[in-house]
């Protein structure tokens, strides 16, 4: 069983003793210490709450809820919704906060609560580390029999969210019409099942051919949003002689999409095509993290913008975003973040603008993948003993490289040319995660190796 406590929420495996998985009292616990937090914050005594369709949701659902009554909070309840529809509603509905109960794309025995503030974006770490402390000495207090928070349930905010998304300037129903486009989707029998046909449908999107867009939670793959857990998705496209296939995750905050040939575009390209439509119509700066391609950088660039890399994690890339007033920017991972709908990942508007896009570009989707620089991302890691100094071997690492260009602000990154590799250290196990990324596979797999030789070396010089 695990249970992993950190700025952003709590995860865990369903089931085992207190404090070792995501257990009912560890549940109550932690909201508990969110709910008072986020009254205390805002003033507001009103939070969103929503979730992903995996088998323990229902249960999840009812300890929250009625865990934030029991502290005289209303909640309003999406039931089966999605990451960025609750970040919306938020927003819309003047919360405290909002609660979204999802383990994104880990598999079905895990759960989670990530945890937003009244901007409906994911607490920073300061606050974060409130709520831990909140938590850690149960600081807080239940109302009493006449001040329970009231329940509403609201199933609007999907259709909500998306005319949102049809709101949008840069959104041309008309253009994807048109375009008369035939697609395959895979939702991973999860809230995508619900909320992409819709979207589908109002975007003018006749001929939708479903896969896996059940929401009963039974995952009938890795929900991981990968090349290897898309292979139905890829065979469908080619059988139904569709024009391209698109893939969310459990919560629909990532997003990838399979070409008519049945190629993977590339979840690291979501963000690349996505972003040079926007910068096509409005130039600007555009931010990704440190371990995204540097395709995007390309992208943004030739178009007359800026670009900047963040940490990782989606609360670094929003703050940098803000920083630098970018137009887009995002994850590598398919996460795109369009600021002006919201400061969160948010497939459906990927969706969106990917295909009025697509349907101004007026070829097909390998034709568009094929337009954008090839890079390849090798992932490597390497394990050390738990007593080893990570920082110290980044630093002796940082001294070798010293004369090229680099980064420390997450782990350590070094740019050779258009090539380069990220070291970041896990913040779960003594693992350096080492991704590096050229112009083929084996260029990203030389360079990597390189780095690990070099890690070797410096290991054997202090033992």
């Amino acid at each position: 069983m695990t249970l992993i406590k950190s700025i952003s929420g709590i995860r865990g495996t369903i089931g085992g003793a207190v404090g070792d998985g995501l257990t009912p009292l560890d549940i109550v616990k932690f909201t508990s210490a969110y709910g008072s937090w986020a009254v205390k914050k805002s003033g507001i005594k009103k939070i969103v709450v929503g979730r992903d369709a995996r088998l323990s949701g229902a249960m999840v659902n009812n300890l929250v809820i009625g865990t934030l009554q029991g502290l005289g909070i209303d909640v309003i309840d999406l039931g089966l919704s999605t990451t960025p529809t609750v970040e919306v509603a938020v927003t819309g509905e003047q919360a405290a906060g909002g609660i979204i109960l999802t383990a994104s794309h880990n598999p079905k025995q895990w759960n989670a609560l990530k945890l937003l503030n009244a901007n409906g974006e994911f607490i920073s770490d300061a606050d974060g580390k409130e709520v831990l402390t909140i938590a850690e000495y149960s600081d807080f207090n239940y109302a009493d029999v006449n001040d329970l928070g009231k329940v509403t349930h609201d199933d609007t905010w999907l259709q909500k969210h998306i005319d949102l998304v049809l709101a949008l300037p840069l959104v041309d129903v008309e253009a994807i019409k048109k375009a008369n486009f035939k697609v395959v989707i895979d939702c991973v029998n999860s809230t995508g099942g619900i909320f992409v046909p819709a979207l589908l449908k109002a975007l003018g999107v006749e001929t939708v051919h479903e896969l896996y867009c059940e929401p009963d939670g039974n995952f009938p793959h890795n929900p991981e949003p990968l090349p290897e857990n898309l292979t139905a998705l890829s065979k469908e496209v080619v059988g139904k002689r569709a024009d391209l296939g698109i893939a969310v995750d459990p919560d629909v905050d990532r997003l990838c999409f399979v070409c008519e040939d049945g190629n993977m575009f590339g979840e690291e390209y979501t963000l690349v095509a996505v972003a040079d439509y926007v910068l096509k119509n409005n130039v600007g700066n555009t931010v990704s993290n440190l371990s995204s391609t540097r395709a995007l950088r390309d992208v943004t660039e030739k178009a007359g913008g800026e670009y900047h890399a963040a940490a990782v994690g989606e609360v670094n890339v929003v703050n940098k975003m803000k920083e630098v007033n970018a137009v887009i920017g995002g994850e590598g991972n398919g996460g795109v973040i369009y600021p002006e709908l919201h400061y969160g990942r948010d497939a459906l508007v990927g969706i969106a603008l990917f295909l009025t896009h697509l349907a101004k570009y007026g070829k097909s989707v390998s034709s568009l993948r094929a337009s954008y620089p090839g890079y390849f991302i090798s992932k490597n890691k390497i394990t050390l003993t738990p007593e080893m100094d990570i920082d110290a071997l980044l630093a002796k690492v940082e001294e070798k490289y010293i004369k090229q260009p680099h980064s420390t602000i997450d782990g350590l990154k070094i740019e050779f040319d258009k090539e380069w590799v990220h070291l970041r250290r896990s913040n779960t196990e003594p693992i350096i995660r080492i991704y590096s990324e050229g112009n083929s596979e084996t260029v990203a797999n030389g360079l990597a190796n390189k780095i690990i030789i070099d890690i070797k070396e410096i290991l054997q010089l202090k033992g």
